[in-house]
């Protein structure tokens, strides 16, 4: 306390001596007011409608190389959001199944579904939300970024390259759009669902994306009766015929379910098929009403 009184007493001294006297001219007796202020930092936050020739999980600035979308490709970045509210304030980066991972799952669904003309579980597209590295985060950085993928098929999430945006992909003629397949059956279970023309014959047709019910996985795995009765609401608005208990005489169901750390961090679209197992359809049962799809 001495010390700091001393000092500020000197202070005074000085700035009094200062006063008593004439300045030069051209001397500011103001020291400090030329002085420019400093530059605030800037954060780094990844670009949107860019390209990137391999994936991240995490968004490491040494691992950032983004690219124009007319060049080859493998990944999309669509939508670039900002965290915030109870999912913004941890320490860390929010982990697999914390509110900041639904929060950044729900906002990169919203986007994309908007940037590619519907849901985007109804074709063959991934997404990833990828967040700030450890370091960023802890340096302020609270970004979410949506990348977007063109996969092999429903069964195979491989990435092969591309060119040009998916945005729009699934509206209009839509060529990655589900349609048709012929299912493989081992054992009474789906091994594979093979995509074919609606003019071929085929067994299955892809009718929607069901939106589950906010419980948890384990709840959820153990209504499968419930699955089945929605994705056979599905069937009948898609294919207008009515939707009571002679739908089980009309179609069966197939439905391909979020995986468990999927669901977690929000996820809760549960793709549905209309299956016919004992003929052929050789078109759509889109509007196809009751004679397309009769009581059997």
């Amino acid at each position: 306390m001495r010390r700091w009184l001393a000092a500020f007493a000197g202070g005074g001294a000085l700035a009094l001596a200062l006063a008593g006297c004439g300045a030069p001219a051209g001397l500011d007796r103001d020291l400090i007011d030329d002085w420019p202020a400093p530059v605030a930092a800037q954060q780094f936050v990844p670009a949107a409608d860019v390209c990137h020739h391999s994936s991240q999980q995490v968004g490491f600035l040494t691992g950032y190389n983004p690219t124009a979308c007319t060049e080859s490709h493998r990944v999309e970045t669509m939508h670039v959001g900002t965290l915030t509210g109870p999912g913004a304030t941890g320490g860390t980066p929010p982990q697999p199944g914390s509110a900041g991972m639904r929060a950044a799952q729900a906002g990169c669904d919203t986007a994309v579904n908007k940037a590619v003309g519907a849901d985007w579980r109804s074709g063959r597209l991934g997404l990833t939300v990828v967040l700030p590295s450890p370091q960023a985060w802890s340096g302020g950085a609270r970004w979410y970024r949506c990348d977007v993928t063109e996969i092999a098929s429903i069964d195979d999430t491989a990435v092969d390259l591309r060119t040009g945006s998916l945005r729009g992909a699934l509206s209009g003629a839509a060529p990655l759009a589900y349609r048709c397949f012929n299912p493989k059956l081992v054992k009474d279970d789906i091994d594979e669902m093979k995509p074919v023309s609606c003019t071929a014959k085929h067994h299955a047709e892809f009718v929607g994306v069901w939106q589950a019910p906010d419980v948890s996985y384990a709840e959820f795995t153990r209504s499968i009766k419930q699955t089945h009765r929605a994705c056979q609401t599905m069937i009948a608005k898609y294919a207008k015929v009515p939707d009571n208990s002679q739908l089980d005489f009309r179609a069966g169901t197939i439905y391909y379910q979020p995986y468990e750390e999927e669901w977690r961090n929000g996820n809760r679209g549960v793709q549905c098929f209309l299956w016919i197992s004992d003929r052929n359809l050789t078109r759509s049962m889109k509007n196809a009403g009751t004679k397309g799809l009769p009581v059997t």
